[in-house]
């Protein structure tokens, strides 16, 4: 899975943030079985990902608007 960038998850719904949450936790998952193949780097994009969703749920909660750095 590709890394999503922070302009493309602004544009995501909270639903299709949290499947996209869930894809990626999967993935996680399967990676860190795999990573006897050497995946260090595929895992830290996969959560790097995941606190990027979480940072923007967490801020559309609390009513925060995010400006583009």
């Amino acid at each position: 899975m590709a890394i999503i960038r922070k302009t493309d998850i602004k544009k995501m719904s909270e639903k299709e943030r949290n499947e996209k949450l869930k894809d990626l936790k999967k993935e996680l998952v399967k990676e860190h079985i795999n990573l006897s193949k050497g995946g260090k780097t595929k895992i830290r994009e996969i959560k790097k990902t995941i606190a990027r969703l979480l940072t923007m749920n967490n801020l559309n909660r609390l009513n925060i608007s995010v400006e583009n750095k």
